[in-house]
């Protein structure tokens, strides 16, 4: 940190914005006598609209500018959506804190005025993950990718060029577009990305982030890091339907996964409970055993 101050690097779609000025609230008043300072930038990710994120690189170009600039020390701290970061994160710039977790669902988005989806146009959506569980709710759709930020999908949504949006609860929620929602998909329907709905600040190797400490929320933490092995163990990159989702019941946590194999396009959801104390090895321990009732069908 120089000169007093906590420099915060964030992409600059106004949701990331609202995102990192969330972590920046915070740190106003956890550390009153910093300077809490933003920097925005526009990343790889942001730049590149004309092609889904699978052909041109994965999730690793929304965080590679970021990076840069905490290695470079130019900033301090970057704030991610959970769901955008590679599930390899570099020893040199490791997760500091997860947050408390906003509303993980996907949701439907109708076009201004419309009371139901009309099949006759494509459903926008980009997410390999999304469409293979929607399929099965509505096989007689059409999907068309979509990309840019989420301001930018509403317009062409609303422009006639689609029957419909799939997006996450969260971003909508945190933009103040609630109300744009016209259907959530509980989790036994369309199961999240891993991550979604959970905000993760990154620092440096070797520095004293302590003051993050009461940003971190345990019940975020440990969805994270359940459903991050999960997705880990599966090698499941931004191309791959792979999808996670954990939650705290009494003392357990109960995970819900889906496993898709590229080679065979075969896919099986499942269920597992485990301890606490230990998230990842549910996550890995759910992934084998659909790996193997996948295999076992062949």
């Amino acid at each position: 940190m120089v000169n007093n101050a906590i420099c915060i690097g964030s992409r600059e779609s106004r949701l990331a914005v609202i995102q990192s000025e969330m972590v920046m609230e915070y740190l106003k008043k956890e550390c009153p006598q910093k300077e809490i300072r933003l920097l925005t930038m526009k990343t790889t990710g942001d730049k590149i609209l004309d092609r889904t994120l699978d052909k041109v690189g994965g999730k690793g170009l929304f965080v590679k500018e970021l990076d840069k600039a905490l290695l470079e020390r130019k900033s301090d701290l970057s704030v991610h959506s959970l769901k955008d970061m590679p599930m390899e994160v570099p020893e040199e710039l490791p997760i500091v804190a997860f947050s408390k977790r906003e509303d993980p669902r996907d949701v439907l988005v109708l076009p201004e005025g419309a009371d139901n989806l009309d099949l006759s146009k494509p459903i926008g959506c980009s997410s390999q993950r999304r469409i293979l569980q929607l399929q099965q709710m509505y096989p007689e759709a059409t999907f068309k990718s979509i990309r840019g930020n989420v301001l930018t999908r509403l317009n062409k949504l609303d422009g006639g060029e689609y029957s419909g949006l799939i997006l996450a609860a969260a971003g909508l929620k945190r933009l103040g577009l609630e109300e744009r929602i016209s259907r959530y998909y509980e989790p036994d329907e369309v199961i999240p990305a891993s991550g979604q709905g959970i905000l993760a600040v990154q620092g440096r190797q070797g520095e004293d982030y302590s003051y993050m400490e009461r940003f971190a929320d345990r019940e975020g933490t440990i969805a994270a890091l359940c459903e991050r092995a999960f997705v880990r163990y599966l090698d499941g990159g931004c191309s791959s339907p792979v999808a996670a989702h954990a939650v705290i019941e009494g003392d357990e946590i109960f995970l819900r996964g889906l496993y898709y194999q590229e080679s065979t396009g075969k896919h099986k959801i499942g269920t597992m409970r485990g301890s606490l104390e230990d998230p990842e090895t549910l996550g890995v321990n759910l992934a084998k055993k659909l790996i193997w009732e996948v295999g076992k069908n062949e």
